[in-house]
Order: C-alpha cells, then sequence, then structure tokens
C-alpha cells in the first residue's frame, strides 16, 4: 500500500512521527526487518492472556484466577441451554438485542482467553476452544452473518463491540492447530467490513462523525489485528488492511487545531489539554480514557513488528498523561466535569483511574530515564494518596499487573505527583477549570456555542441540564469521595441545586417521561429525521450545546480566573424549527466570575434573573454525608451574632463541617444575603439518574446552602468565596480585617482584590472601555495582575470568547517596561500607565502573559 506521507505530515502533532510508519518495501519484505504478522498476533495474546513467566508470578494470581472463573461459569451458562431456545447463553436471548449479541461474543472471547491463559485449569483446554469456534459459527449462522437483519439497536455494538470480541477471540485461536475451520476467518472478516456501515467501502472514513476519536482508535485497532490474521493466515490483503489502519489511527495522535479543521472532526486531543468526544462533549474521564488505553495497548501488540515505529508515538502519549490526566485526577479520583453521561454509573472515580493507571504503567515500559520514573512516581503517588486501594486485579493485562507490582515494590522510585502542589489548569478549548492547592482542589463545568451543556444518553445522566452551567465540585483532600460525589451524589442532590448552579424553579421532565419511556425522541418523519442516532438528535437530546459566546479564563501562575455568560441551550433557541411535541425549556440568566486564589474561590454573579418571571435560586453549595455523621452547621449574621443551621438568614459567613471524614467548608458572603441553609437525610434509588443502575435506595445527609432570586427584586447580583478547610475564627476574621473586596459586579465587569496576594483579577464581558482597581479593560478580556515580592508584576490576558484579535490593556500608574514574557505582548509608555496590547488572534482562549518591571 502506497502511504500517504505528506497526510499524516499534515495532521501529527510532533516532528519526527512521520517515520513512524515504514517505507513499503518492509511490509512487502524487502528489508532485513520485514513486518511479522505471527508476532503481532503473538503480542496481542500476550497482552491480554499473560505469558508463562508473568502468569506464574504470585501477584498476578489474582488476575489469572479471576480469568479462568469468568470462562467456568460462561462454559455452565453454554451448557445450560441450548441454541436451539435463541440463545447461546443461558439468559442472553438473541435476535432483538444488540447488546445480548455483543455480550454473547465477548462470553465466547472470555473463554477463549482463560485457554490461552497460562497458570488456570482451561489453559490449554482444546474442548473448550472448539466450544468457541462452534459458538462463533453458529452465531455467525442466525444471527450475525445475514446482513438484512443486522444492524438494529446501537451503532456501536456493530461496528466496534462485536468486531473486537470477534477479532480477539480468533487472535488467541491463531497458533492453535486445526482450532479454527478454513474460511470461518475471511467470512468474518466480510461480515465486520460489511457492518462498518458509518464507514466508506467496508473501511473507515475520517470524514464520518462516527470515526473518530476513541470510536477511531478502537475501529483502527480492531483492523490492525484482522490484518495480522489475514496475513498470518496467508489470505490475501492482510498487509495493506494493517497499514491502512495505522495510518488512519494515527490522525488521534494529532493536537486538534480548531482553526484548521480535519475532516470536520472535532474530537480529539487540544493543546492545552482538553479532550472532547461527540465534538462538544468534554470527556477526558470516559472516552479520553478509553483513547489512552486503546493507543497503549496498541503500541504493546505493534512492538518489535516492523509494522511501526512506535518510539516516536510514545512522547505524545506522555503529554496526555501530563496535561491531560493528571490535572482532572484527585488522590485517585476522575474528577466529574469530564465524565459526561458516566458520572451516574456506579463504578467510582476510583476505578477510572485505575485504568489510567494501568496504562502509565505500561507507558513506563516505552520510556526511559526520567521521562520512565516521572511515570513511574505518579503511579505510586495515586497509589499512597487513593483513599480507595488500587486493585490490579482489575488490569486487562496481566503483564500490566506484574509491571505495577514491579514499580511499586521498586524503593528507587519515590511517590511524586505530575502536578506541582499549587497548580491552576484552564482548559478552555472543553469549557472547564482546575483549581488545585495542598488540600483541595476545585473543578468548574462551564459551557457554550461550542461545548455541551451536558450530555444524557441511552437513558443515563436522566437530569443532568444544569451541570454545565457553571456548577463546581471542591474535593477535600483525605476525604473518601465515593461519599463526597460520584453516582449518589447525583442521586440525592437535587438536579436544580448542583454546587454553583443558578436555576429557575421549575420542574423538566427526563426524556422517558417526556416521550412515553423511550430514551431518545423518536420522529423520524420530520424533515430534522429524529432517530436514536441521528445528528438532530445528538444536538438537541443528547448533548445539546449552550448559545453564549463567552467562556473562558485566564491563568497567571498558580492563579485562575474564569467567567461565563449563562445562556439558553440551542433547542430552546431555534424551538420554531422542532416539531411541536418536542419539549424545550428556558434557562435563567446569569453573568458568572470564579476567581481562584490560594485559601479561597471567590464566585461572582451578576444579571441573576428570568424573563419569564420565575424564581431563580443559586446554590453556593451541596455536600452529602452519612446519615451517622456528626455534621454541624454554624455562622454569623450581618452584625455578628452567632448563628446555628438550618434555616434561613442573612449570613455574613458560613461553615459545614462534617466530623467523621474530618472536614470543613467556609462561605464568606461579600454582600451578606439571604441564605437558605438546608440539612436533612434523603432517600432515592440509583434508578433516577440511570436506567440500568440497580434500584438500589441510597440515604444520605445532605447539606445545601442557596441564595433565592426572587423576580419582584429585578435583576440579582451575589458574591461570596469558598474556603476549604476553614475554622470558624478563620472566617470571622473575613467580616472584620479580610483580604478580599470586590471592586465590580455587574453583567458588565466583574473584578476582586486581594490584599495579602497583591493581585487583582477582571473579567470583562461587554464592548467598551472597563475600569476598576488601576485596570482598564478593553472589550470582553479575563485578565489576572499580581505584583511579585521583588516588585515586578506579572499579567495575564485571555480572550473567554476566543474570537478577538487583539486585547488591550492599561495599568494605571507608573510607567512599567517589559522584561519577559510572551511575544504576543506589546507593551507601550502611555500617560498615566502602561499600555499592553495582547495579540489573541487564533489562541483559542490560551493565556498569553507578561512581567513588567520598572
Amino acid at each position: 500500500m502506497e502511504f500517504t506521507r505528506r497526510r499524516l505530515l499534515s495532521t501529527l502533532p510532533a516532528a519526527g512521527l512521520l517515520s513512524v510508519l515504514p517505507a513499503r518495501s518492509a511490509l512487502a519484505g524487502g528489508s532485513a526487518q520485514a513486518a511479522d504478522p505471527a508476532l503481532l498476533l503473538a503480542n496481542t495474546r500476550d497482552v491480554f492472556a499473560g505469558t508463562p513467566a508473568t502468569n506464574a508470578r504470585p501477584e498476578a494470581a489474582a488476575k489469572v484466577a479471576a480469568l479462568h472463573a469468568t470462562a467456568r461459569a460462561n462454559l455452565a451458562a453454554m451448557a445450560d441451554t441450548g441454541t436451539a431456545a435463541g440463545e447461546l447463553f443461558a439468559g442472553v436471548p438473541l435476535g432483538t438485542s444488540d447488546v445480548n449479541l455483543a455480550t454473547s461474543y465477548r462470553m465466547l472471547y472470555e473463554i477463549a482467553l482463560a485457554t490461552r491463559a497460562p497458570g488456570g485449569d482451561l489453559h490449554g483446554d482444546a474442548a473448550a476452544q472448539r466450544r468457541v469456534v462452534d459458538g462463533l459459527v453458529w452465531l455467525h449462522e442466525h444471527y450475525y452473518g445475514e446482513q438484512s437483519q443486522g444492524y438494529y439497536g446501537n451503532w456501536h455494538n456493530w461496528e466496534i463491540a462485536i468486531s473486537t470480541h470477534v477479532g480477539k477471540a480468533f487472535a488467541l485461536l491463531a497458533d492453535v492447530p486445526d482450532a479454527v475451520p478454513a474460511g470461518l476467518l475471511t467470512t468474518y472478516v466480510a461480515s465486520m467490513d460489511a457492518y462498518l456501515r458509518n464507514g466508506k467501502d467496508g473501511d473507515v472514513d475520517l470524514d464520518s462523525r462516527f470515526h473518530t476519536g476513541a470510536n477511531l482508535a478502537d475501529i483502527t485497532t480492531n483492523r490492525i489485528i484482522q490484518g495480522a490474521l489475514l496475513a498470518a493466515a496467508r489470505e490475501g490483503g492482510g498487509e495493506a488492511r494493517i497499514a491502512k489502519a495505522l495510518e488512519d489511527q494515527l490522525t488521534v495522535f494529532a493536537t486538534i487545531d480548531p482553526y484548521d479543521i480535519r475532516h470536520g472532526n472535532t474530537d480529539g486531543y487540544y493543546a492545552d489539554g482538553s479532550f472532547i468526544q461527540h465534538h462538544s462533549v468534554a470527556y477526558t474521564g470516559s472516552y479520553g480514557k478509553g483513547l489512552l488505553t486503546r493507543v497503549v495497548q496498541t503500541l504493546k501488540i505493534l512492538d518489535g513488528t516492523g509494522f511501526a515505529n512506535t518510539d516516536a508515538l510514545v512522547p505524545v502519549v506522555q503529554r496526555w498523561v501530563r496535561d491531560g490526566f493528571a490535572p482532572l485526577i484527585f488522590e485517585g479520583w476522575m474528577m466529574e466535569i469530564v465524565k459526561g453521561r458516566a458520572v451516574v454509573r456506579t463504578t467510582s472515580g476510583y476505578t477510572d483511574v485505575a485504568a489510567v493507571v494501568e496504562a502509565v504503567v505500561d507507558l513506563a515500559d516505552y520510556t526511559s530515564g526520567a521521562d520512565a520514573t516521572a511515570l513511574k512516581s505518579y503511579v505510586k503517588h495515586i497509589r499512597a494518596t487513593s483513599r480507595a486501594a488500587l486493585d490490579p486485579a482489575g488490569f486487562v493485562s496481566p503483564v500490566s499487573v506484574v509491571r505495577y507490582a514491579d514499580i511499586v515494590g521498586d524503593a528507587a522510585v519515590p511517590p511524586a505527583d505530575l502536578n506541582p502542589a499549587a497548580r491552576s489548569v484552564a482548559f478552555n478549548a472543553m469549557d472547564k477549570h482546575v483549581h488545585r492547592r495542598p488540600g483541595f482542589a476545585f473543578a468548574l463545568a462551564r459551557s457554550s456555542d461550542r461545548i455541551s451543556k451536558y450530555e444524557y444518553m441511552s437513558g443515563e445522566n436522566l437530569m443532568p441540564w444544569f451541570q454545565g452551567d457553571g456548577a463546581y465540585y471542591l474535593y477535600l483532600s483525605g476525604q473518601d469521595q465515593t461519599r463526597a460525589y460520584g453516582v449518589d451524589y447525583y442521586t440525592v442532590v437535587s438536579p436544580y441545586g448542583l454546587a454553583g448552579a443558578t436555576a429557575p424553579v421549575e420542574r423538566r421532565g427526563t426524556i422517558p417521561e417526556l416521550y412515553d419511556g423511550k430514551l431518545w425522541y423518536d420522529n423520524p418523519g420530520h424533515p430534522l429525521n429524529f432517530t436514536s442516532s441521528s445528528e438532530s438528535q445528538n444536538k438537541y437530546v443528547y448533548f445539546p450545546r449552550g448559545t453564549n459566546r463567552h467562556s473562558g479564563g485566564a491563568v497567571l501562575g498558580a492563579y485562575g480566573t474564569s467567567a461565563m455568560v449563562q445562556s439558553d441551550d440551542v433547542a430552546y433557541a431555534e424551538r420554531e424549527l422542532l416539531p411541536d411535541d418536542f419539549v424545550v425549556y428556558r434557562n435563567a440568566t446569569a453573568t458568572k466570575s470564579w476567581f481562584m486564589l490560594d485559601d479561597e474561590i471567590v464566585v461572582l454573579a451578576a444579571g441573576i434573573g428570568d424573563p419569564a418571571g420565575r424564581t431563580v435560586t443559586t446554590a453556593v453549595d451541596a455536600r452529602t454525608a452519612d446519615p451517622s455523621a456528626a455534621v454541624t452547621v454554624t455562622g454569623a449574621r450581618r452584625d455578628g451574632r452567632a448563628w446555628e443551621g438550618p434555616g434561613t438568614a442573612q449570613l455574613s459567613w458560613l461553615r459545614y463541617a462534617d466530623a467523621a471524614e474530618g472536614t470543613a467548608v467556609g462561605y464568606v458572603f461579600l454582600d451578606s444575603p439571604r441564605v437558605r441553609v438546608g440539612l436533612e437525610d434523603v432517600t432515592r434509588s440509583r434508578r433516577v439518574v440511570r436506567t440500568g443502575n440497580p434500584d438500589t435506595a441510597v440515604t444520605r445527609t445532605v447539606f445545601s446552602a442557596a441564595v433565592d432570586h426572587e423576580p419582584r427584586h429585578g435583576l440579582a447580583r451575589l458574591a461570596y468565596a469558598l474556603v476549604p478547610h476553614a475554622s470558624a475564627a478563620q472566617l470571622d476574621a473575613y467580616r472584620r480585617r479580610g483580604p478580599l473586596t470586590v471592586t465590580a459586579n455587574s453583567p458588565r465587569l466583574q473584578a476582586v482584590r486581594h490584599s495579602g496576594l497583591r493581585l487583582t483579577a477582571a473579567n470583562s464581558f461587554t464592548p467598551g472601555r472597563h475600569d476598576t482597581a488601576a485596570l482598564s479593560i478593553d472589550g470582553p478580556a479575563s485578565v489576572l495582575v499580581r505584583t511579585g515580592e521583588d516588585g515586578r508584576v506579572g499579567v495575564a490576558v485571555a480572550d473567554p470568547t476566543m474570537d478577538r484579535g487583539t486585547v488591550t490593556v492599561v495599568l494605571r500608574g507608573g510607567p512599567l517596561r517589559k522584561a519577559a514574557g510572551d511575544d504576543g505582548v506589546r507593551v507601550s509608555r502611555v500617560p498615566g500607565g502602561t499600555k499592553l496590547v495582547v495579540d489573541t488572534h487564533h489562541a483559542y482562549g490560551r493565556s498569553l502573559t507578561v512581567s513588567l518591571e520598572k
């Protein structure tokens, strides 16, 4: 196959990646290192089944035992049913369920896996292998091979899941003499090609909205294995299939350039560490995790085969881990803001991180020196800080289990985070921000006309409406995060009262409630063609975007600012285009800023209201605790008198404390509003947030602090600070001599001054000149200004609209000159101060910084 090297050069993000693919002569056997499909298949078996050496290690015993136990259970289920009953495995009926068909193929793969996994009683079991092959034949003849009867349900099962299980099952049996009947492999490959219906001519289509990001990595890895199987069986086209699949997969390593979109694809990793899937969903913690896992597995199966030189890919994946994953993992927990609909699954954030750890463990094996040490140290850091013990038996590969044990047992590797202790990260490409300090992490979810407000799909995340409207999560060090967040948080906390959300007082219906129990809006006869996987379903139901342009922020060192104009979603904005029975909801209005400092996160909101005249509520926080915990809520009124909750009062400050967890959060109200404080035991079923969850009742004590905005009072504003771990004395000090000053809080401009840090932070939202605290800003921008101990003035500027060519800022006072900083910042003296002209053209929300001196 002729490689389109110019195409690869234009899409891959780092110099040298052109050398990933070998010359054509190598694949054809014309070099000393001809490509070896048999080794690729052997690598695949080793990855999933382990080797005699790894499986003999005591650390791998639990993993190997689990593989064989699963296979024995599957064989028993096979024995309890007959193929005439319409099911290959008992309790998994076939014919109308694509999920059950994929499950049947997975169960066959699991049996094949045990027969190739050394160390268990099924290893080498020829009878079990025959059962697998017989099952593959039967499924193809009755439920998979007839193309006119297939492809019902979810496209993912037909194009990805089934092919994944089938390909790995064949790979496990490929070198077993006489195990696979002649022609069965080519028959299956032809069917798998035929089911690639979102592709082109039975192959990947990079212009397809389905063949992007993690999905593309899955499909291409499947086709790499298929090609190796064909080549090893001396069937035609195997090497060409591998080469094409590799070329397609290499596109997922490309850093997405939002100003030069290729194939209409916005899915993947961005320069600021953001990851997007489904073209608008922030998804590092689910699809991004899957992409990381898949590409690392591909590195392993390609190792030494001659099909690709993967050395150039390793640094790219390392950047993903350092800039994309590490900021989002707090003490072994994956943050909620990047999990899409997966936030309401019963698997926890600790489980999510275990998959990342396995990938990092394997990645470390392909690096050396300081890079390898950093990755291994990060693995040990997660193990040391996580409140949930990481069980390597849950890893995919026994080889990874052993590598993990070697890292843990290596005294020369110190635990160390990939994050500095204090870090503020603006993931502006996906409208998220993470702010970290020793003792806590703050995670903020915004939305815009670029990024979805939430993701709902397949009965998952049934009440998601305000998750992208400034909802935030304050993770406290040392706490078991399953007791603070995860599925139980969404189960017991009102969807209208998520921490940080400003929502109208109303009741919204879930998709099944609105549309007769269906998991989507079904109306294929409408011009917008609403089917389960149509673009209209995505746009208006599954992951609707906002309609605001203003969403972004700036970072100066370890300090950050973030801003958003809250908006209606696209469905409400385009309601005239939608069918009459399509239900839309109008949002409340608010202009919001978050200023992230050392001890405080300051939140300003202005223009709070509702054009429809409803009461609007802003949730200052919502936290959960065990009902047996001794939770206390105390505070001070505006006049300084002590107050205890729950109840409603005009407060100066409030303190929530959970003695059982040893945690506390303080709330300083900078404008002394009437705060409604709740503390009640709530019991709900986990099924209220996801139809697939077990009907398990959860009881938690829910603390809520909220401010109600009545329509008769007009547009409202609010200013408060979150103070993690604060004592009552510390909170009272804010009232008497606090360092925080709100210098502006309107829909035009929001700004604060922190005297202790000598820092001014501002977000401007409208055209024209904005003045505050010796600072003048022209037009919408995010700005941080801080005077250091050495007298130098640091400035960071970002364009939160992402479409301004330049931003102009004037610092009032004595003239300053540029000492260091980005080339895109021009500095000049003007009467009464210093003028900065910041080139934000094509910066996509990136902060440009400068250091000024006298």
